[in-house]
């Protein structure tokens, strides 16, 4: 069945694929799965992406940039059979992709406007973040560390994320089980659940886990406060019963710790005679009798958790096939059937033999036939439902400014400056010389999880009035300089300038009339605009 299967793949897509004897390697399971949809649904898929377009797409998925022209050039005229699968590991091992997933968690662990004081410095929490993925730190590892949130968020970074949360434990609990389980609980803060089985005390007994922790300062490192989170030995979440039912001055009864369809939690009695302990300012919080957190982080990741790992495989997927097999990626309520649920099981059960290796699961995705195909699809939709083409998706903030940059060569004028800077890097100064401030603004919010994307007025009066022009400098190294000293013929030219810029040769029309544009440039200026056309273009704003 299974060679059958992959054979159907191998006559829709005009692919030679080998069976071996072995098991086959997850990137199969992808493809035979979702061959078998296509078949079943009576769609056809897309071509393969040329190289051009895998090149940039994969770039810009793996290490969140465009590759440089000299990338684009030895790729694109590389005629080895494996030239793919040794791009893959070369980005997956490229130092940009800690960097990357970093600014990709950071989002959904954040937003862009978290809420509580002071969450917007984030530089010790993202340093923290870059050296999880750079040291490809399992998943559970991860997810644990952030819910057990010891030491401080200068430091350790990990304890801000509950900082958003302050004395706030049902909100706390509703971004806990959204971004760890999947699980969509706020519908059961006021009543039980009409359409999924979660009620009222579900609700609360999950946040009963948190109804302890305190925010507590204590001190300053590198201009960032250092939160550290406490948790007391006493103290319960109040239930009133349903929002319908409230009455004014109703106390409400104290909900025990229960995991969800699970066990309540058993709790060791206080020691007789037990005060409560007060959190003083600059003093490292102490340790409770018995940590209600530390056993909620511990449930939540374990591998036999009905919901944690089946979670991050949807939210991984997601990442690289622009919709979940359940989607929302939040959203993964009983209720929801998966597109394909015996490959989102298969899936599941290979990231935790794998023991949670993220690294191991991108380059499975990747190195899919189904991530491989074009994004000329037939039925014109960004995310397609059945994965009949591959999505076509913005550029984040982050991604938009790092592609500027390699495609102008701004970093490589910039590092061959001789300046010490007594500042120390942070996020935003990876935005230079545009301000963080207006580029999160206008392109801050691509996209919403769902596919959804209008660019609107304000991108387009920023890329026509904004500070783009900062970034055509004109050093050794630059765009700029490299094609106007250059000595090759003018469709040579052109074609480094779409190479750069759009990760492709130009065609024999855009050659023409960009020559023809060219011809009379004798101070660069029609050079700079021609640069800024293709930054400011919509073939550049998207992944292709």
């Amino acid at each position: 069945m299974l060679q059958l299967r992959i054979s159907v793949l191998a006559v829709l897509c005009g692919w030679v694929v080998t069976v071996s004897a072995d098991e086959p390697r997850l990137r199969d399971r992808i493809d035979e799965s979702v061959a078998s949809a296509w078949q079943r649904e009576k769609l056809t898929p897309a071509a393969p992406a040329s190289d051009a377009e895998f090149l940039r797409r994969v770039s810009l998925d793996l290490v969140g940039t465009i590759p440089t022209h000299d990338e684009a050039v030895a790729f694109l005229d590389d005629v080895s059979p494996g030239k793919r699968d040794a791009l893959i590991e070369r980005l997956l091992a490229d130092p940009r992709r800690a960097q990357h997933q970093a600014d990709l968690w950071d989002l959904i662990l954040f937003g862009r406007n978290p809420p509580g004081y002071d969450t917007d410095k984030r530089d010790g929490f993202q340093t923290w973040l870059r050296e999880q993925f750079a040291n490809n730190v399992p998943y559970d590892v991860l997810a644990r560390t952030i819910l057990k949130a010891e030491g401080n968020s200068a430091e350790q970074g990990a304890p801000l994320f509950f900082v958003q949360y302050r004395n706030q434990p049902e909100d706390c609990n509703e971004a806990i089980t959204q971004t760890f389980l999947g699980i969509q609980l706020q519908c059961a803060r006021c009543h039980d659940h009409p359409f999924e089985p979660w009620t009222q005390l579900d609700f609360f007994g999950m946040a009963a886990f948190l109804a302890r922790l305190e925010v507590v300062q204590v001190g300053k490192k590198d201009e960032l406060t250092m939160w550290a989170i406490g948790e007391k030995s006493t103290g319960d979440v109040l239930f009133t019963g349903p929002a319908a039912k409230q009455t004014p001055g109703k106390k409400g009864e104290p909900v025990k710790p229960k995991f969800l369809h699970g066990e309540p939690l058993v709790e060791p009695p206080l020691p007789e005679g037990f005060k409560e302990v007060k959190f003083e300012s600059n003093k490292p919080p102490p340790a409770p009798q018995f940590s209600r957190k530390d056993q909620l982080a511990e449930w939540i990741t374990k591998s036999d958790n009905p919901y944690f790992a089946r979670a991050i495989t949807n939210r991984i997927w997601s990442q690289f096939f622009g919709r979940g097999l359940v989607h929302p990626v939040d959203n993964m309520s009983p209720s929801k059937v998966p597109t394909h649920p015996e490959l989102l099981d298969e899936m599941t059960k290979q990231l935790i033999a794998h023991q949670f290796d993220l690294r191991w699961l991108t380059r499975e995705l990747v190195s899919s036939r189904a991530y491989q195909l074009s994004s000329n699809g037939s039925t014109g939709e960004p995310l397609p439902n059945w994965f009949e083409h591959a999505r076509s998706r913005p550029l984040s903030a982050e991604e938009l400014v790092a592609s500027w940059r390699v495609a102008t060569g701004f970093d490589v004028v910039e590092a061959a400056k001789e300046k010490p800077d007594d500042k120390k890097p942070n996020s935003r100064s990876r935005f230079k010389p545009l301000q963080w401030e207006y580029v999160i603004r206008f392109f801050g919010q691509p996209n919403n999880g769902t596919g959804d994307f209008q660019g609107g007025l304000q991108e387009h009066l920023y890329l026509n009035n904004g500070q783009l022009g900062s970034l055509l400098v004109t050093g050794p190294g630059s765009l700029l300089d490299a094609i106007s000293k250059s000595e090759a013929s003018p469709e040579e030219r052109i074609d480094r300038l779409f190479l750069s810029l759009l990760t492709r040769r130009a065609t024999d029309a855009e050659k023409q009339r960009f020559a023809e544009y060219l011809a009379s440039d004798k101070n660069a200026d029609r050079l700079r605009d021609a640069i800024w056309v293709l930054m400011t273009c919509g073939e550049f704003r998207f992944n292709h």
